[in-house]
């Protein structure tokens, strides 16, 4: 049973009980990311999340670390474009210790100068780290390429010279900016009874700023292309098209579009491009959404040779999906998505952070039922619509890699129109 309360700051507090279950994933999610940060401290919101487990006004990173394995738990955090998320799993009975850290690494974090500066390096080297994954940086430059010169188009890591000027002072002045109660979500899922937990965070958070945050640069799709030639085994490449946001009306349906394109062996592309032709490795159709946009794209990772076949069947896939859309895949996708959904939900992990996300992005927490119930009743003739209005807009592709016999980004954009 999901409970929800707002404490007295304006925070909201979402729990989810789970019968038979002897643990409780808990944490705090606020709704900033790297989409909410100037040019000039591009990695802000990832730094931030590094630097609540180096240390607090009352612990060090070792006592963070202690506390929470000394009775066997896990503690993490991540940051997106439009949220960052702090995160412990711990048996039922170590919930207090787990929501004490918590709320400490949220709210006082100590920004110690010689930590921040050892910590520079360690984000330094992540970012070089993921030079060396090509298909990361296929996805930065895609990115960049859809929104380019603006927040949501900026690698979330951040700049490494932006990295290297970071000051504590600046670090607490965009936490007191941004980390603001009415953006604030404090989920708990599994073995955990509401009105004790409330009690507790209502006790606990209550260091928090209650000000108004400072809202996000509106995103704004453009396109294009990014070619990048390396002397790499393969091209890693992807093309894609504007999505729509959280929300919309067709936002599921956008998702079961993506499903049967390219959502796993039995769909188009990879049926036609890899179990047909053998072009590819991999080959997959994404849907993502977020508060103001959204992406469809598609990543394939082909050879020098292959990348010139490639192109033209992608394109050519894309102009004929809506005529040759059959029931069949319709049905098949919709059940696939409702297996992913309740497979997702066997976890209290899962089940904190999906209700946190929908606490932050629609101010209520969606039933299963709900969702299912949307997906039941998109058409053939829904899908067909929502598929003419992505391909029909300005196409984006990155491509990196040994890109000599890749199709001109005029003729793709050519391609899909004939």
């Amino acid at each position: 049973m999901i409970k929800i309360t707002t404490l007295k700051n304006g925070i909201r507090v979402v729990t989810e009980k789970l019968s038979h279950i002897q643990t409780v994933s808990l944490g705090t999610w606020v709704g900033v990311g790297s989409r909410y940060e100037e040019k000039s401290e591009n990695g802000i919101s990832h730094f931030l999340e590094h630097m609540a487990f180096k240390g607090t006004t009352t612990r060090s990173a070792l006592d963070i670390a202690l506390a929470v394995e000394n009775v066997g738990g896990y503690i993490n955090a991540y940051t997106g474009k439009d949220m960052t998320g702090y995160y412990v799993h711990l048996l039922k009975e170590d919930m207090p210790v787990g929501l004490d850290i918590i709320s400490d690494i949220f709210q006082h974090a100590s920004m110690d100068e010689k930590e921040l500066n050892t910590e520079k390096g360690v984000i330094i080297q992540e970012l070089n780290m993921y030079k060396d994954h090509p298909e990361a940086v296929v996805e930065q430059n895609f990115d960049a390429t859809a929104y380019p010169n603006q927040p949501f188009g900026r690698d979330i890591g951040g700049d490494p010279e932006v990295i290297r000027t970071m000051t504590p002072q600046k670090m607490l002045e965009y936490m007191h900016r941004q980390y603001t109660s009415d953006r604030i979500v404090i989920s708990a899922s599994g073995a955990v009874e509401h009105d004790d937990f409330v009690e507790k965070c209502e006790k606990l958070f209550c260091d928090v700023n209650t000000h108004k945050g400072k809202a996000a640069v509106p995103a704004t799709y453009q396109g294009g292309f990014s070619y990048e030639k390396k002397a790499h085994e393969q091209v890693n490449l992807l093309l894609g098209f504007e999505g729509v946001p959280y929300g919309a009306p067709n936002y599921w349906t956008m998702k079961v579009l993506s499903v049967i394109l390219g959502g796993g062996m039995t769909s188009r592309l990879f049926q036609e491009i890899r179990e047909k032709r053998g072009l590819v490795y991999t080959v997959r159709a994404s849907a993502d959404s977020d508060m103001d946009t959204g992406m469809f794209s598609i990543y394939a990772g082909t050879g020098e040779k292959q990348v010139s076949e490639l192109m033209p069947v992608l394109c050519q896939e894309i102009k004929k999906f809506s005529s040759t859309l059959t029931q069949t895949e319709i049905d098949r996708a919709k059940t696939q998505i409702k297996a992913r959904l309740v497979m997702q939900d066997e976890n209290t992990s899962g089940h904190a952070d999906k209700n946190a996300r929908m606490m932050l992005h629609y101010g209520r927490v969606i039933s299963e039922k709900e969702i299912l119930d949307d997906i039941k009743r998109i058409t053939m003739e829904d899908i067909r619509n929502c598929a003419d209005s992505l391909f029909r807009q300005k196409p984006t592709v990155a491509a990196l890699g040994p890109i000599s016999h890749l199709m001109s980004y005029e003729d793709i954009c050519v391609s899909l129109k004939d």
